[in-house]
């Protein structure tokens, strides 16, 4: 083998590996796929305990006419702040339904114009289903159930009666979990407490309705 071709051949494997070097050099690796993000849910299964606070409203009827005229209804309203416990079990990959119990101390209540009867709810309590979608990170629920009264009646007073009335609650309302354990919820509810006797200068029937507005705090366990 001649000398030229020596350095051919040495010029042609020098050429070649610059090329493969530069060509390597060039290579950019594919930027590594984002991992996928986990979808937000609020875990919802389990037991919780929780407090709330809001704002009611509603009517007291003179259903004999003790105070007026039968049927004359008297406005009420007032603040409520209290306790509440509950379940929540998954029923299938959306449905999510539940169990929930409330008390509440209240001062719900008002008087005639000129003072002589007073009328107050000293607190509230239900018991009820509960049935939501589970929207991830929110729970949008309808509830209803069973619900109490603890109510006063006092006239200018001479006579006072307190009877707890027994009815029924229905409502709304969404939870939004802020931590794995925690969530708020807000909620609307409706409540006809029913009819009650009450003894004053004789047995008279007064019933007794009301909406809430609450906003509270669960932590489940």
């Amino acid at each position: 083998m001649t000398r030229f071709t020596i350095s051919l051949l040495a010029g042609v494997a020098v050429l070649g590996f610059a090329s493969t070097t530069f060509a390597a050099d060039l290579i950019v690796d594919a930027p590594a796929e984002a991992p996928a993000m986990a979808a937000a849910s609020g875990n919802w299964d389990g037991a919780y305990i929780g407090a709330f606070a809001g704002y009611g409203w509603g009517t007291l009827t003179d259903e004999d006419g003790y105070w007026g005229t039968d049927g004359q209804e008297y406005a009420a309203n007032g603040w409520q702040a209290g306790l509440t416990a509950g379940a929540n079990f998954t029923v299938s990959e959306a449905i999510v339904a539940g169990i929930a119990a409330d008390i509440a101390w209240a001062d719900i209540g008002g008087d005639d114009e000129g003072g002589d009867f007073t009328y107050n709810t000293n607190w509230t309590g239900s018991l009820r289903a509960r049935l939501g979608f589970d929207g991830g990170a929110f729970l949008p629920y309808v509830t209803g159930g069973l619900a109490f009264a603890n109510n006063t009646l006092n006239d200018s007073g001479n006579y006072e009666d307190t009877q707890t009335h027994i009815g029924w609650t229905a409502g709304v309302g969404v939870e939004f979990a802020v931590a794995d354990n925690v969530s708020l919820d807000l909620q609307y509810r409706y409540s006809d407490y029913g009819s009650k006797t009450y003894s004053l200068d004789g047995d008279y029937d007064f019933s007794l309705t009301s909406h809430a507005v609450t906003a509270g705090i669960n932590f489940k366990f």
